[in-house]
């Protein structure tokens, strides 16, 4: 645009000649680009990668065509008022023609090139991800030789801990199954529910071994819940958050409080308890695993949740909804 602006009231009026087929050629220039910028911008995207075959051709021939025909009274306008060209030898059929063989070459040969560059770049994008995930299932692959040495662990500790600790034995039972549910059943897009239920109360089972016993613990749960599918370690993250946060205050009531139940509108747990601030604070300060699963839940649950966090000074809650389900 600079230079043509430049060339005509420049040094045009020294080489008129030059400087009128510059300004056709310029002016053909602006319907090539505006044909392929609307192709790019629209037609392509919208038409022709939707496989919209018949309204892409329709689209693609009738910007030419309306392209073509515009350039001619533009030339015509241009002949006349800007270089005073004697308009009786003027053809309005010949421009029209000439116009439209040109921008319907370029704007195919540019359009085209473009639709090559971009499958190209989208071979290479799926080759790319092909490599990465081939990678990544050998790595899968390798990192299932230490599960087998897991529970070949947990069962010498187990073989090695004394009769008469109860306690400890179960523990660890509890612990053995949890990993085997995260290892073996979590790798699914949906779980029964049941499934993820028995995970949270032997998780809530571990933790209750280590707190104070008089901190209230409290899970509830519909047991009509056999023919319901969830995705797998959704609720855990939360859970985790209330034990993690929760501490012991003789001064007031200490309690972790869990509900889950099936209503009309979906699947909605509940989760509230008390906080202890001064202990568990570097433990709790990035707020990472409530971050991943407020991810999780827009990646699997799009449109299709209502998560609502209540944080207080000394009090914590949660209420999820799964719709629909």
């Amino acid at each position: 645009m600079f230079t043509y602006v430049f060339w005509v009231f420049v040094i045009g009026n020294h080489t008129l000649e030059l400087t009128h087929a510059i300004t056709v050629e310029f002016c053909l220039l602006i319907f090539i680009a505006g044909n392929f910028y609307f192709n790019t911008l629209y037609t392509i995207p919208y038409l022709l990668n939707k496989k919209e075959y018949f309204l892409f051709g329709l689209c693609f021939v009738g910007g030419v065509l309306l392209g073509a025909i515009l350039r001619v009274p533009v030339s015509f306008i241009v002949n006349r008022d800007l270089f005073k060209a004697d308009m009786s030898r003027f053809s309005y059929v010949n421009v029209f023609w000439d116009s439209l063989v040109n921008i319907l070459f370029w704007v195919v040969l540019i359009v085209g090139a473009k639709l090559v560059l971009e499958r190209v770049r989208s071979q290479r994008y799926i080759e790319q991800i092909e490599n990465e995930k081939a990678i990544n299932e050998l790595n899968f692959l390798r990192a299932q030789f230490n599960p087998h040495f897991l529970f070949n662990s947990i069962n010498s500790i187990y073989a090695h801990i004394d009769k008469s600790n109860k306690q400890a034995r179960n523990m660890l039972l509890v612990f053995s199954d949890m990993l085997r549910y995260q290892l073996y059943e979590c790798n699914v897009e949906q779980i029964a529910l049941s499934k993820e239920i028995s995970y949270i109360k032997n998780y809530i089972t571990l933790q209750k071994s280590r707190l104070d016993e008089r901190i209230h613990v409290c899970f509830c749960a519909d047991e009509n819940t056999s023919n319901i599918q969830i995705a797998p370690l959704i609720l855990i993250t939360f859970i985790e958050n209330a034990f993690k946060h929760i501490g012991f205050d003789e001064n007031k009531e200490n309690r972790i409080e869990m509900k889950l139940h099936h209503d009309e509108w979906g699947l909605v747990f509940t989760i509230n308890n008390t906080k202890c601030n001064s202990i568990h604070s570097m433990e709790g300060a990035s707020g990472l695993g409530v971050a991943n699963a407020k991810r999780r839940l827009e990646l699997l649950y799009p449109g299709k949740h209502n998560l609502q966090i209540d944080e207080q000074e000394n009090n914590y809650s949660v209420s999820l909804t799964l719709f629909d389900i």
